[in-house]
């Protein structure tokens, strides 16, 4: 048999059937699925010093398991000393088993090691189904030396859905274990 991540055989196995009863689909089909997970890392600061963002590419291909690309401008802004073309960010994005492993990672490790976590806010619903969050330190990812960190930098973390509204995916992410804020709770 072969190998299948834990959070993948939760959702067929658990969190479909549950959310087709909730909402009343009459198709499997119907029910809203992870289709990618996305993330960006904006680093302003790069503009200056080159280095900044190879830090960033690698850290965020370890965090991932997947290699990241630089983003670059797409246009001259001359009050940020910024030309286009410059390489300005970091970003990844993660489908199928990989995608499913990093959530794993990301609810079971990396998210409760965040200082005083209490959950995360769901205030990054986008309207279509999508959810969008911060995280102010790329160190609460296990898989980053934190001697070897010469910056604290953040990143956006966006989990877009098949759902058809806010609600629906908010749903499939609280089934699959992701941590939102005590008061956002139904």
């Amino acid at each position: 048999m072969s190998y299948v991540p834990r959070l993948r055989a939760k959702y067929h196995n658990e969190v479909a059937p549950k959310l087709q009863k909730e909402f009343g689909y009459k198709s499997p089909m119907q029910v809203p699925r992870l289709v990618k997970i996305s993330l960006n890392q904006g680093l302003g600061s790069a503009v200056g010093d080159k280095k900044i963002v190879e830090n960033a590419v690698t850290e965020m291909s370890s965090i991932a398991g997947q290699k990241a690309v630089p983003t670059v401008s797409k246009k001259d802004v001359s009050n940020f000393k910024l030309r286009k073309g410059m390489p300005i960010g970091a970003r990844v994005t993660l489908r199928g088993d990989r995608m499913f492993e990093f959530l794993d990672r990301l609810i079971a490790v990396s998210l409760p090691r965040t200082r005083d976590f209490r959950g995360v806010k769901a205030s990054g619903f986008d309207g279509r189904g999508n959810f969008t969050f911060g995280v102010k330190e790329q160190i609460i990812f296990p898989e980053i030396d934190i001697d070897k960190v010469t910056k604290i930098q953040g990143m956006d973390i966006t989990f877009v859905t098949t759902a058809k509204t806010d609600e629906e995916a908010k749903a499939l992410l609280r089934e699959m274990g992701f941590p939102f804020a005590d008061k956002d709770k139904k």
